[in-house]
């Protein structure tokens, strides 16, 4: 009896000494109707705790290792009063790249309700209680550039909000596709902007819903034109999906950024209809590359000198990697013609993929070069085969439609990689040429 007394007093003090796990907040759907009053819970995981959070306040940060970077991670509005559904992908992601210490502001209380207006209201209110937070870390020896909060949607707002207490010395604000709605025409002092954080970075994935158009930082990354992201739904017969998919991509995107096996390279541009018509294609060494690891870019103060918006594209899926070639035109008809062409690429191995459909239509003038972006969502490193499909812009044409003196393909991705060239091809229209190219002689280069 004495040794099953031992034993049962032995187990309850190993349960008392095994730290507790704290989690976000889960509301029922009665409080989308009722509303909730703004409470902040601040969730600091770091890489000894990955799976547990512990609970942290302006007068409790001792968890936190004030000498690493901290992230605040600062999500949206929560309708419905669910956890984000990228919100364990983030934490596992952001804890597997870096040691850092990661606080989950979690303000579900106060982001749930069914008027969006009062959590616009709210987000003020969350950055004052975000306030006391980092003048306790910077109280305990920590500093401000090694700050970096990361906001999604309306997250994106109050992480301004905080940096302009600041004095915009914070180190870094990442904002996630900040939101649109009731912010499209405030002053600066009332949503993000440039003087917010030593760096301000944003990238845009629904500015003609739920996103906000302008630039906010110093540099806007604008993914595929910041409007339909590929691989969402089309129509509002998908749902709620329809409704959050193009928004949710930017948080896909940043994960995605932090180990992928791509890097997703931008292009500095007045706008997207231009960079698609490739007349921003220049690779440009000032410009960094998109995502996570921006603080690991040795010229980055280039950047802070004046707003920038660059342009990338996207596949459908994760990696969401694309790989970018420009196609030299040279035609040789009699008179110009006016029209879309489609390529496809082809492998040894037989891989083929075509590119995205990137362009207006082109009007093809005598021995006049025309230039055409053309990007893929595989890497072809062999290329052995390039087919085009000449598609008239005109309803009466002649049967025979284009004819090419010669085109050169060269890699964006990859510039070191020889041109291929080809000469001589006739497209007749609506019907697919294959053609085997090979490697541009020097003048050509």
């Amino acid at each position: 009896m004495l040794q099953w007394l031992t034993l049962f007093l032995c187990a309850i003090v190993i349960v008392s000494g095994a730290p507790e796990c704290h989690y976000f907040t889960k509301l029922p759907i009665t409080d989308t109707f009722i509303g909730t009053n703004v409470e902040v819970k601040l969730l600091l995981y770091m890489n000894k705790n990955s799976e547990c959070a512990s609970l942290i306040n302006a007068t409790h940060i001792s968890p936190l290792d004030v000498k690493k970077k901290t992230i605040f991670l600062i999500h949206g509005y929560r309708p419905f009063g669910s956890p984000p559904n990228w919100l364990n992908k983030l934490i596992k992601t952001l804890l597997n790249v870096d040691d850092i210490n990661l606080i989950i502001v979690d303000w579900n209380r106060g982001a749930t309700t069914i008027n969006y207006s009062t959590a616009v209201t709210n987000t003020k209110k969350v950055a004052e209680i975000l306030k006391p937070v980092i003048d306790s870390i910077l109280g305990n020896g920590g500093s401000l550039d090694l700050i970096h909060m990361i906001g999604v949607s309306l997250g994106a707002h109050i992480s301004g909000f905080v940096g302009s207490m600041f004095g915009g010395k914070i180190g870094r604000i990442t904002g996630l596709d900040p939101a649109g709605p009731l912010f499209r025409a405030k002053k600066e002092d009332d949503r993000l902007d440039p003087k917010d954080a030593l760096l301000v970075e944003v990238l845009h994935t629904d500015i003609d819903a739920l996103g906000y158009r302008d630039y906010l930082g110093h540099i806007d990354y604008y993914a595929n034109g910041g409007t339909d992201q590929p691989g969402c739904p089309a129509t509002i017969l998908s749902g709620k999906k329809y409704m959050v998919c193009d928004h949710q991509r930017s948080v896909y995107l940043y994960i995605n950024s932090m180990n992928s096996s791509c890097n997703i390279i931008n292009y500095p541009c007045a706008s997207y209809a231009e960079f698609l018509d490739a007349r921003c294609t220049q690779r440009d060494s000032t410009y960094p590359i998109f995502g996570y690891h921006l603080d690991k870019w040795t010229n980055h103060s280039s950047v802070m000198r004046f707003p920038n918006k660059v342009f990338f594209q996207t596949s459908s899926q994760e990696p969401y990697c694309m790989y970018y070639y420009l196609l030299d035109i040279i035609p040789w008809n009699k008179n110009a013609r006016k029209g879309y062409i489609t390529i496809e690429l082809e492998d040894g191995n037989g891989l083929k993929v075509k590119s995205k459909d990137n362009h207006s239509a082109k009007t093809f003038e005598p021995f006049r070069e025309v230039t055409l972006l053309v990007s893929v969502d595989q890497d072809l490193k062999n290329i052995t085969g390039i087919s085009l499909k000449y598609s008239s812009a005109r309803v009466v044409e002649h049967k025979l439609t284009l004819g090419i003196l010669r085109f050169k393909l060269r890699s964006l991705s990859y510039p070191d990689r020889p041109p291929l060239c080809r000469y001589d091809v006739a497209l007749q229209r609506d019907e697919e040429v294959k053609v085997q190219p090979f490697e541009c002689r020097v003048q050509e280069m």
